[in-house]
């Protein structure tokens, strides 16, 4: 068996086993250049091999045949690996039963095992290994006295020692190249459900974005629009101060839904894009967005509690966007014109709590729909919660909690 045991079926394969493609049952174009490779390797390798045994039957026609067999058998081997294992296993112990010289002949069995096992096939690939450690021990100890070659005694129980341990190398190999095949594909569907998550919450940040510029500015556009139609022909003048903040409304609103967009745009491509436009808003445009509250019949008090200090931009960002958003539910939903803002700075914690006197109006949708639920996601994306709903005296009542990490260098 020395040209059995000296071969290196499966150490040839290390880079085959670090990537995926060559053990793939699910590819559609036949492996024949490794096939090819093989079959190279047997014919030639036997040739030389020959050499050294001179007991052994000579080389001609129908040890060609059984070499060439093989790994014609391999082509089909990812999309038939059970079938082929076997076929390649009853080639070899054709080969074996011939008395032709010990070789390559062993890489078709070690190639088409390999395959099996890592396609799923275990039972077929431990099967035809087990027939071939069976066939060459009934040939090498019992049947070579009716085999050719003539003159050819029992094999030495070394030589079935080093027959076992490549089979159990074989196995071993094979286990290998499944555990390492599932990894990838664990590996590789937790890095597809991650991106897959990443986009989801890609997508939800966007949508709550637009929700709150657009719910916001066209709140303002509606009432300051009821305004100017019921005073075009009384006030001319209280009208075009309305048409003035619908202009500014709608223009802030464009603006902030383009920074969105690109902000969309360029991380779908995946490449660098122009830095933003503006920064995004935070609570050091309150004044701002109490000013469009105004401008919309709402006055807004704005009540601090604590040391006011720098919050991180998701933070900050959070607490502005809850503001504007109870403040667009006061408008829209709330028969009251006046609503208090607190914002509450404690350590590792900013409070923001918005109340209106009520009572609601219209769907009376205070305490429900997308803002709401926006707000809560805001806050939760920061370890935080939002409280949100009647208070007892008839008011309504936003609570949110926003945990502050601070990192090096805030203040």
């Amino acid at each position: 068996m020395h040209g059995f045991t000296g071969e290196h079926g499966p150490g040839q394969w290390p880079g085959g086993w670090r990537r995926r493609a060559p053990f793939d049952p699910a590819r559609s174009a036949l492996p024949w250049r490794s096939s090819l490779a093989i079959a190279v390797i047997q014919m030639v390798g036997t040739g030389f091999a020959a050499h050294n045994q001179p007991a052994r039957a000579d080389l001609g026609p129908g040890s060609a045949v059984l070499l060439l067999a093989g790994p014609a058998l391999l082509l089909m081997r990812h999309r038939r690996p059970g079938t082929v294992v076997v076929g390649t296993a009853v080639v070899t112990a054709g080969y074996l039963a011939a008395g032709y010289p010990y070789g390559p002949v062993f890489l078709s069995v070690v190639v088409a095992c390999v395959a099996a096992i890592a396609a799923g096939r275990r039972i077929a690939a431990w099967s035809a290994l087990g027939l071939l450690w069976g066939s060459h021990l009934l040939i090498g100890h019992w049947l070579y006295r009716w085999l050719p070659p003539g003159d050819d005694g029992p094999v030495g129980w070394g030589q079935e020692l080093a027959v076992t341990a490549w089979a159990t190398a074989i196995v071993a190999a094979s286990e290998l190249v499944r555990v390492r095949r599932e990894q990838w594909a664990r590996e590789r569907a937790e890095r597809e459900a991650a991106a897959r998550r990443r986009a989801d919450e890609e997508r939800l940040r966007i949508a709550r974005e637009l929700h709150d510029v657009l719910a916001h500015s066209i709140s303002v556009i509606n009432v300051q629009a009821g305004v100017g139609l019921a005073l075009l022909d009384q006030d001319p003048e209280q009208a075009r101060t309305a048409l003035t903040t619908i202009k500014a409304a709608s223009k802030e609103a464009l603006g902030e839904v383009r920074q969105v967009l690109d902000t969309l745009r360029t991380s779908g491509s995946g490449a660098p894009g122009a830095a933003p436009r503006s920064p995004a808003p935070g609570l050091d445009r309150l004044a701002e967005l109490t000013g469009q509250a105004a401008d919309a019949g709402l006055a807004v008090r704005v009540e601090v509690e604590g040391v006011r200090t720098a919050l991180p931009p998701g933070a900050d960002l959070a607490a502005f966007r809850i503001v504007q958003e109870a403040l667009t539910n006061i408008v829209r939903h709330s028969g009251s014109r006046n609503a208090r803002v607190l914002l509450r700075y404690a350590p590792g914690e900013l409070e923001v709590r918005v109340d209106d006197d009520g009572p609601a109006t219209g769907d009376g949708a205070t305490g429900g729909g997308n803002g709401l639920v926006g707000m809560r996601e805001r806050a939760a994306a920061l370890g935080g919660t939002v409280v949100a709903g009647p208070r007892p005296d008839g008011g309504f009542r936003v609570r949110a909690r926003i945990p502050v990490k601070r990192g090096r260098g805030t203040p």
